[in-house]
């Protein structure tokens, strides 16, 4: 069975619960035919998140996203992101260059179906293949956790600024760099798709100077 992390986390995410909404852990419980117990754990990793806030005998409120965490977020993922793509390049193999075709090919069919889900989940699943490359699943799990704090309802450039096909496009290069063992033209690729991406999420906002700045 599901856990209620799980569950109540797919809720916020798809908008379910939707931001700036109050919510009573133990209506949730209720909800979902759980004890009260494991409600509340799976709230206080939701909080954990950012993606919930406790109020103290007012139950939770769903967070909505502002242009300051939509920046923090992607500075963090500049930070982790970009010398990922450059180390991967730098030691791939046989088994890496295949995970990384597979998942694109997999993103790309899952846009020409309009299939957001599962074009979502192999978007990740590429992105955790960089970081996995060197061996730090930390690193794809933390990458997971910051997207996960700001992909609410609305928070998507998807058919708004940009198709899922084009979404895929961007991932392109950052593959055929990583494939062809150019850790600077992976790097390099990989900070113009999330530069790009926060930046449409931004509109009129835009990152620090030197969050965008290119490593040396």
């Amino acid at each position: 069975m599901t856990d209620a992390f799980t569950i109540l986390r797919q809720r916020i995410l798809t908008g379910d619960l939707a931001p700036g909404t109050r919510h009573s852990v133990y209506r949730l419980a209720d909800e979902l035919g759980i004890s009260r117990t494991p409600a509340r754990e799976a709230v206080l990793r939701l909080a954990d998140l950012g993606l919930v806030t406790i109020e103290r005998n007012r139950g939770i409120t769903i967070r909505g996203v502002r242009a300051e965490d939509v920046r923090d977020v992607f500075e963090l993922r500049l930070l982790l992101e970009v010398p990922a793509a450059a180390a991967a390049a730098a030691h791939v193999d046989d088994a890496l260059a295949e995970r990384l075709r597979d998942a694109l090919d997999a993103m790309r069919r899952a846009a020409a179906d309009g299939d957001e889900a599962t074009f979502m989940r192999h978007d990740r699943d590429l992105h955790a293949a960089l970081g996995e490359a060197l061996g730090n699943a930390r690193l794809s799990q933390e990458v997971d956790r910051l997207r996960d704090s700001i992909q609410v309802r609305g928070v998507s450039t998807v058919d708004r600024a940009r198709s899922l096909i084009e979404v895929a496009e961007e991932h392109a290069p950052i593959v055929g760099a990583v494939i062809a063992g150019d850790p600077a033209a992976a790097a390099s690729a990989m900070r113009e798709h999330l530069v790009h991406t926060a930046a449409l999420l931004l509109g009129d906002g835009h990152l620090r100077p030197w969050a965008a700045r290119p490593q040396r």
